[in-house]
């Protein structure tokens, strides 16, 4: 049965109950007595925003974290979280719920996933990855891992994507990437394989993991640079196999529910495009190419829903957006309109998505401009835009919350 639609618009206005409101004046006050013991103590209090409850999304969900990247040197990587039940969005909790932390989150914020009872944040150029309690976000601890890019989890550890070395565009680069293998009950890195240069999206099924090498500091406008490769590590061994050739400059990597393997490649951003391929497992090799843009993509049952953001040195139009689904059975493009209504002119920069596993309600970021805040959009399962709010600087990950 599909998820009934409000017809009427939900409010926007900004919603802080007495109670909250008390509360948070308490705490103010506390922290301001103990900031004349210490020294100065910065508090910074999350935003609200009241929508309607959605008790279908959470009978398996509480709700779902979104990451902000924040533009890169700003150090604006900020966590909203929506909450199902309540039907409350709230902006930049772990600034309010670590208000001791240096720095907040950090530097750009790139990957966010849960594992177990603990959340991962993954923020590329502080070199870290911000652990916290998944049910109240709070700071548990950090791994150390430069230019840490995306993560994923096997049995007790944690797989980690790195470039190892500095952020910088350099056709000479010379310091291969690698994947950190990190035991999640110490927080320690307790092994690296080497695989390509620059290192990004990793996905593990069937004992292996399989990394994306993109090469995209070394391309900067040269196809010759970019790397073209899918490396493979054995996971009991955490030794690189072999490396599957399939297109330059890569990107992502998702597995769909038989466990093939959907590969995403930006392409280099002149007369080669950005495409979507599929990485047959058992063959270990590329055998479909879905001429779709796929900037980035989510599964969700055997569909595949896309945006692309492409961008182009000699467009006159220098960035060209679109949004579809894939069949990821028969491999078809089901449609190139996810989105029906025409708020799809209204979205400046897509950045983010996911779909409910339940509802199939779809959610879109908005970038922006990358300086002010971006947009969160939900649209029903029909593409039809259901509510809106405002996000953090460039809006851009999920992390699904599940019931206890």
């Amino acid at each position: 049965m599909r998820h009934v639609v409000h017809k009427r618009a939900v409010t926007r206005k900004e919603v802080v109950s007495g109670g909250v409101l008390a509360v948070l004046l308490t705490l103010l006050a506390v922290l301001a007595f103990l900031a004349s013991c210490r020294g100065d103590v910065e508090i910074v209090l999350s935003e609200e925003l009241r929508l309607l409850p959605d008790d279908r999304s959470a009978e398996t969900h509480v709700g779902f974290y979104l990451l902000n990247e924040g533009n890169m040197g700003s150090n604006k990587a900020t966590l909203d979280f929506l909450d199902f039940k309540k039907g409350v969005y709230r902006r930049n909790i772990y600034a309010e719920i670590n208000p001791t932390v240096p720095k907040e989150m950090g530097d750009v914020g790139n990957d966010i996933a849960i594992y177990g009872s603990r959340l991962y944040a993954v923020i590329n150029c502080s070199n870290k990855i911000e652990v916290m309690n998944a049910r109240t976000t709070k700071r548990i601890g950090q791994v150390e891992i430069p230019n840490c890019r995306y993560i994923n989890f096997h049995g007790k550890y944690a797989y980690v994507t790195s470039y190892a070395g500095p952020v910088t565009i350099d056709p000479h680069y010379e310091q291969l990437g690698y994947v950190g293998k990190v035991d999640t009950a110490t927080l320690e890195v307790v092994d690296r394989c080497l695989v390509g240069f620059q290192p990004d999206e990793l996905e593990i099924v069937g004992g292996k993991i399989y990394v994306t090498n993109s090469g995209g500091y070394m391309g900067a406008g040269d196809l010759k640079g970019y790397e073209r490769t899918v490396s493979v590590i054995d996971i009991a061994t955490f030794k690189e196999e072999k490396r599957i050739p399939v297109a330059w400059n890569l990107h992502r990597i998702k597995a769909d529910k038989r466990g093939d393997l959907w590969v995403s490649s930006r392409g280099d951003y002149k007369g080669y495009p950005s495409r979507l391929y599929f990485l047959d497992r058992e063959m270990q090799q590329v055998t479909d190419t879905v001429p779709i843009a796929a900037t980035n993509f989510w599964i969700d049952d055997d569909y595949l829903y896309a945006y692309g953001a492409e961008y182009s040195y000699v467009s006159v139009e220098e960035w060209a957006f679109s949004y579809a689904i894939v069949d990821t059975r028969t491999h078809e493009v089901v449609t190139r309109d996810i989105i029906t209504d025409g708020t799809e002119k209204n979205i400046e920069r897509p950045y983010g998505i996911m779909v409910h596993p339940v509802t199939k309600e779809i959610y879109i970021t908005d970038a922006g401009n990358l300086v002010t805040p971006g947009a969160l959009y939900c649209f029903t399962p029909y593409g039809k835009l259901k509510w809106k709010v405002r996000a953090g600087n460039i809006p851009a990950h999920f992390a699904l919350l599940p019931q206890p």
